[in-house]
C-alpha cells in the first residue's frame, strides 16, 4: 500500500488549491461581523507559546455551552484563522464556541498538541459555563478523541461537563504515519504513534462520541473513521460513525456553518 497516497487528499480532489483561500475569506467575514456585534474576543491567551491563542464567538444571550472545533492540517498548517466560520451553525443555535491555534509540528510534537489542546479548551471553558461539546477535523480529529480516552490530559471537572466529541475525518490510529514521508516532520516514533492513538486507548466511561467522514473521502479516512467507534463501543464509550453524502475530506466540515444541519445538531446534541 502507498501510504503517502493514502493520506494525500489534495490529488484526489478537485479545485483543491482554491479552498484555503476560500476558508480564510469565509472565517475574516465572519469574525468582522460578530466582532461588529460584539460577540467575538480575538487572541485570548491561553498559555506563554505564541501560538497558545484562541478565538471565542458569543450566541445572542446567555450561551447554553461551550463548543470547540480544533482544526486540522496535519499537525503542521493552518491556524484559527481560517476556520472561524465554522462556528456559525452552533453559535446560531445558541453555544459559544472556542477555535483555538497551537504549536505547528516540527516545532512540537503531537504529544505536546494534545496537551495543548486540553489548555485551549481550559481556558475556553473558564469564560463559558455548561456543557462542552468537543470538534475537530482531520488531526483535530485526533486531538478532540485523546480529550475523551481515560489518559488523555483534559481535567477531570472538565470531564464532567463533556457532552459528546464529534471526531470530522479524524485520525485515530496514527501508526501507518510511521510510513509516510511527512512523519520526516511529524516525528514520531512507535511509541508516540501508539500512546497518541485514541483507537488504542480507553475512552472515558459512557462518553459520546460521533465519528463522520464524507461518503468520498479517501478510503484511509473513511477506515479511520470507523474504526474508533467500533472499537469504542466495546470499551464503554456511546459511539456512533456516520458518512456524510457527496461530501469529501475539504468539504465534510462545511456542514458546521449550517445551524441545521445533521453535524451541527451533533455537535449541540439536538
Amino acid at each position: 500500500m502507498d501510504w503517502d497516497d493514502a493520506y494525500a487528499n489534495g490529488p484526489h480532489i478537485a479545485g483543491a488549491a482554491d479552498y484555503p483561500q476560500r476558508w480564510a475569506a469565509a472565517a475574516a467575514a465572519f469574525r468582522a461581523g460578530l466582532a461588529a456585534a460584539g460577540r467575538a474576543e480575538i487572541d485570548l491567551a491561553y498559555g506563554p507559546a505564541a501560538r497558545d491563542r484562541l478565538d471565542l464567538f458569543r450566541p445572542e444571550g446567555e450561551p447554553l455551552g461551550l463548543a470547540v472545533f480544533v482544526h486540522g492540517g496535519y499537525w503542521m498548517a493552518f491556524d484559527k484563522s481560517s476556520w472561524s466560520h465554522l462556528a456559525a451553525g452552533a453559535v446560531a443555535r445558541g453555544w459559544a464556541v472556542a477555535l483555538p491555534s497551537y504549536t505547528l509540528c516540527p516545532e512540537a510534537r503531537i504529544a505536546g498538541i494534545t496537551r495543548q489542546a486540553a489548555r485551549a479548551i481550559s481556558a475556553a471553558a473558564a469564560r463559558v459555563e455548561g456543557a462542552i461539546a468537543l470538534s475537530g477535523h482531520s488531526a483535530g480529529g485526533q486531538l478532540v478523541s485523546r480529550m475523551a480516552c481515560r489518559d488523555g490530559p483534559l481535567a477531570f471537572h472538565l470531564r464532567a461537563r463533556l457532552a459528546r466529541v464529534i471526531s470530522i475525518s479524524g485520525l485515530h490510529d496514527l501508526r501507518p504515519l510511521l510510513r509516510t514521508r511527512m512523519n520526516a516532520t511529524l516525528g514520531l516514533d512507535a511509541a508516540e504513534a501508539t500512546a497518541e492513538s485514541a483507537a488504542l486507548q480507553v475512552p472515558i466511561e459512557g462518553v459520546r462520541v460521533h465519528c463522520v467522514a464524507g461518503d468520498r473521502e479517501r478510503p484511509e479516512f473513511r477506515r479511520q473513521n470507523a474504526l474508533l467507534a467500533n472499537i469504542w463501543a466495546g470499551l464503554g464509550a456511546e459511539t456512533t460513525a456516520a458518512e456524510s453524502p457527496g461530501r469529501h475530506h475539504f468539504d465534510v466540515i462545511a456542514d458546521l456553518e449550517d445551524a441545521g444541519s445533521a453535524l451541527t445538531r451533533a455537535l449541540t446534541g439536538e
